[in-house]
C-alpha cells in the first residue's frame, strides 16, 4: 500500500504557495506516494500529476495588509464557515489516515487559520498510528518584532517532528527571519529551492537582448509596471527590446529569462529562485508591508551579497528604478556567482522516505 501524504496548503494573495505546493506533490505522486493536496484559497487551475487535489470552501486575504481573512466575494468568516471548514478538514484527515502530515508555512506562517489548524495537529496526534508531522516552509518567513509570537510558533512547533526549509542556507539562512532559530534548528532540513522548471541557462533563444518586466501571478504588480515603462527612457539599456510580462505562464516566463539581458521584477519566491538560475542581471523591486517583510528581506540579502540590484517598494519611482537599472548592468552576472540550489523537489521526497522507513 503506498503511504498517504495529507499536504495542506492556503494562499492568501499571490499564487507562489500553492504553486510550490503542487510541485513537491507531484514529485511525491511520482515517487509512489498517495498525495492529497488539501487548499483553501482560491481555486486554481493545477498540474497534479497523480496527486489528488480536495479544495476547501476558500478563504483569501482581504486586503494587502494580510490582517484579516474573507470568503471570496469579500465578505468576513463568521463562526458558522470556520466550524463547517474545520469539521471538513478533520473529517478528511481521519478518512485519509495518512502516514504524514504536512502543513505549508504553518506555524510559522498563516496563522490566521489556527481555528482549523491547532484542532488538525491535534486530530493527528490522536491517530493511529500517528503520522509524521512536518512544517514545510520557504527560505524565509515573516518577521515578527514581538517575541511573544515567536515564542507561540516555538511553542506551536513541539508537535512537530520536521520543520523542511525549502531554501539554500548558502544564500538566505532561515535565522535571518525567525528569531527563534536556536529552538528550532535541530528539527530543520535545509532542501534547496523548489522548481519544476528547466532552468539551465543556454546561450540563445527568444528573450536575447531584451529587458523583461515581469509581476509574476499576484495582484500587487501594477505600481512596479506603471514605474518600469517611465524609467525606460531614463536608463541606460532605452534602446533594448522591453517586454512587459503580466501573469505570465512560468515556462513563457523561464523561456524569456534565461536569455535576456536584464529582468525586474518583484522578489517572490517563484521569481526570485528562475531568476538566480537563468538570469544576467536582475534589479528586485519587493513587495511589502508591515505583515509582509519576507519579499523586502530576501532582496535586501542578494543585494548586499553584490547578486541583484534593489528598489525597496516605499522608494520606487521611475527615477530610482532606473538608477537600479544602471548599477544593476554596471554590476557583476549573477552567473558569476555560485549556483544555487535548486533541487528542493527530489531532496524533500527523499528527505521524506528516509524519515518513514
Amino acid at each position: 500500500m503506498k503511504p498517504r501524504v495529507f499536504f495542506y496548503v492556503q494562499h492568501l494573495l499571490g499564487i507562489g504557495h500553492l504553486r510550490r505546493a503542487a510541485i513537491l506533490a507531484r514529485a511525491l505522486a511520482a515517487d509512489g506516494f498517495d498525495v492529497l493536496l488539501v487548499s483553501g484559497g482560491a481555486p486554481i487551475d493545477l498540474v497534479l500529476g497523480g496527486a489528488r487535489l480536495h479544495q476547501l470552501p476558500p478563504v483569501r486575504a482581504r486586503d494587502e495588509s494580510l490582517r484579516e481573512l474573507s470568503r471570496l466575494d469579500g465578505s468576513p468568516l463568521d463562526e458558522n464557515f470556520r466550524a463547517a471548514r474545520r469539521a471538513e478538514l478533520l473529517g478528511l484527515l481521519r478518512a485519509e489516515a495518512p502516514a504524514i502530515v504536512i502543513t505549508e508555512q504553518f506555524p510559522f506562517g498563516r496563522t490566521q487559520l489556527r481555528f482549523e489548524l491547532l484542532p488538525l495537529l491535534e486530530a493527528a496526534h490522536g491517530l493511529a498510528p500517528r503520522p509524521l508531522i512536518v512544517s514545510s516552509v520557504r527560505d524565509l518567513v515573516r518577521r515578527s518584532v514581538s517575541a511573544a509570537r515567536v515564542a507561540e510558533t516555538i511553542e506551536t512547533f513541539a508537535a512537530f517532528d520536521l520543520l523542511l526549509i525549502h531554501g539554500d542556507p548558502q544564500l538566505v539562512g532561515f535565522d535571518k527571519s525567525f528569531a527563534g532559530w536556536n529552538q528550532v534548528r535541530s528539527r530543520a532540513v535545509y532542501t534547496g529551492y523548489v522548481t519544476d522548471a528547466d532552468l539551465t541557462p543556454t546561450e540563445s533563444g527568444e528573450g536575447t537582448g531584451k529587458v523583461i518586466v515581469s509581476v509574476g501571478g499576484g495582484a500587487v504588480g501594477a505600481p512596479l509596471l506603471e514605474a518600469a515603462r517611465a524609467a525606460r527612457a531614463l536608463s541606460v539599456v532605452a534602446s533594448r527590446r522591453w517586454c512587459f510580462l503580466e501573469n505570465a505562464e512560468r515556462g513563457d516566463f523561464v523561456a524569456l529569462l534565461r536569455n535576456s539581458t536584464l529582468s525586474i521584477s518583484q522578489a517572490g519566491y517563484n521569481t526570485v529562485v528562475e531568476t538566480l538560475c537563468c538570469a544576467d542581471r536582475a534589479v528586485l523591486v519587493p513587495f511589502g508591508s508591515e505583515r509582509e517583510t519576507e519579499q523586502t528581506d530576501r532582496a535586501r540579502l542578494l543585494a548586499d551579497r553584490g547578486m541583484v540590484a534593489m528598489v525597496p517598494s516605499e522608494t520606487l519611482t521611475p527615477q530610482s528604478l532606473a538608477a537600479a537599472i544602471d548599477r544593476a548592468m554596471r554590476g557583476p552576472s549573477i552567473r558569476s556567482f555560485p549556483p544555487c540550489d535548486a533541487r528542493g523537489a527530489d531532496a524533500t521526497v527523499a528527505l521524506l522516505r528516509q524519515r518513514l522507513a
